[in-house]
């Protein structure tokens, strides 16, 4: 796919620029113009454009170059090994001519920066792919995470399409779900609605209101979390609306709003790149709860469900787009993990308040447990199910609860039983102690992003 663009341009100038030594002369030119330079490696169809960029690299012998040798591995073919020879030289690592590989050292060393232009060089990369890319990454954009990890996912912009607004049909209508099928299971204001796992594997977002309330799944399949964000933010008359880049961060999916086309992450809810970088802006996480379809419509027979009309056209069979994946345990996009308390793809249910946050190993809560706990000062209970990735969490004020035998409708405390809904725990005089927001994740992903965050042993 690289580039039409980058040909163009390489072939404007590639009268003899580099060579294996530099003039004062070529040395300005290739200073003033280093994205136009370093992009002639990308040519595959052009040896003499390849290796008149890598000559001038070998010349400069700066490490502010390894981010575009890295990305040129993953593009090119380096078939006589010069690039990998380049970066063995100027990183002193013998890793290999793999990108993934070189993708996780340059996670690893934060200190490696790539030279001033590189969201020009990144934005001549990505306009081949997609001219719509350029919304996102272009020169001077403003970003708080680096650059150079920031990796296209495989599609063009939208080519993940979300699903805003979708139509819902009654539980009852729903012939096309079994039982045992994962959703994601969502109640506001009195508003219930399953969103299944077979048809947001292949949408990964949706933009709805919930209860009155605007919100949107961003669902990252690769990390293994849907988060429910309320799009509403102070001093803004109208809800963020958001769909998929394209890119990814860490294996993360970037999303991004439809008025600025700043890129979000996912997993914080926080713009990165673009105009809404250093805002401040944060989006409140909300409850959602991923169990069966048979357990959930158990609990609620009210429920609303995803239609299987959703105006795109796709193969909505359960595990039809990721199955390999969940099945696993690799990753498919290069992350570094430096937390070996868990597996990379071991899931573990977070926690995500303000200024709390905490993570429990799925296995907790095999074979149904209640767990009675604190996140600093905030005490409460999780009741959970290993098998079915369910758990929720509530304040507990301080009460110690059990289980009480009915497949985790209701629990006890101090002998007296308490309804589990959707939005609170409910005792005998109507008291009720409210959710927590929190989410399923693959331990990469959590341990990633929120490495300070505490640990249940």
């Amino acid at each position: 796919m690289i580039l039409k663009q980058l040909l163009i341009l390489g072939l404007f100038f590639s009268v003899s620029i580099v060579h294996s030594t530099e003039t004062d002369t070529n040395k300005k030119f290739v200073k003033k113009n280093e994205t136009l330079v370093y992009s002639k490696l990308l040519f595959r169809n052009s040896a003499k454009l390849q290796k008149q960029s890598l000559d001038w690299m070998k010349v400069h012998n700066n490490t502010d170059v390894v981010a575009t040798l890295i990305y040129a591995l993953r593009y090119v073919e380096d078939k006589d090994g010069e690039i990998t020879s380049l970066l063995k030289k100027l990183t002193g690592e013998n890793i290999g001519n793999e990108w993934f590989k070189w993708m996780l050292w340059q996670q690893a060393h934060p200190e490696i920066k790539p030279f001033d232009e590189f969201a020009n060089f990144q934005s001549y990369i990505f306009k081949g792919i997609d001219p719509k890319f350029t919304t996102f990454i272009y020169p001077n954009v403003k970003h708080e995470i680096r650059l150079e990890e920031i990796a296209w996912g495989g599609v063009v912009k939208d080519g993940i399409p979300a699903l805003t607004n979708p139509d819902l049909i009654k539980a009852g209508d729903a012939d096309y779900l079994s039982d045992s099928e994962p959703v994601f299971g969502i109640e506001i204001n009195g508003d219930v609605r399953a969103y299944p796992y077979r048809i947001m594997d292949w949408h990964e977002m949706f933009n709805d209101v919930i209860g009155g309330v605007p919100v949107s799944l961003a669902y990252c399949t690769l990390c293994g979390s849907g988060i429910l964000f309320d799009t509403r933010v102070e001093g803004r008359v109208e809800p963020f609306v958001f769909g998929s880049s394209g890119f990814l961060y860490r294996s993360n999916k970037l999303m991004y709003d439809q008025e600025t086309h700043s890129l979000w992450n996912q997993f914080t809810g926080r713009p990165v790149v673009g105009e809404l970088t250093g805002s401040g802006i944060e989006l409140k996480i909300l409850p959602v709860v991923t169990t069966t379809w048979g357990e959930w419509k158990n609990r609620n027979p009210d429920t609303k469900v995803l239609s299987l009309n959703t105006g795109f056209l796709r193969d909505y069979i359960p595990g039809k787009a990721y199955s390999n994946y969940f099945n696993s345990p690799d990753l498919m996009f290069p992350a570094f993990v430096n937390d070996k308390r868990l597996d990379q793809k071991d899931r573990v249910f977070g926690l995500r308040v303000t200024g709390v946050e905490k993570a429990w190993p799925l296995t907790s809560f095999t074979g149904g447990k209640v767990i009675n706990d604190r996140v600093g000062v905030l005490q409460l209970v999780l009741i959970g199910d290993a098998e079915t990735r369910t758990v929720r969490a509530y304040r507990s004020e301080g009460r110690k609860f059990q289980k009480s035998g009915d497949k985790l409708n209701t629990i006890i405390s101090d002998s007296e039983k308490w309804r589990v809904t959707e939005t609170a725990l409910i005792g005998p005089n109507e008291e009720k102690l409210s959710r927590l927001p929190g989410h399923i994740a693959y331990w990469f992903a959590w341990s990633g992003y929120l490495d300070k965050a505490e640990f249940y042993k």
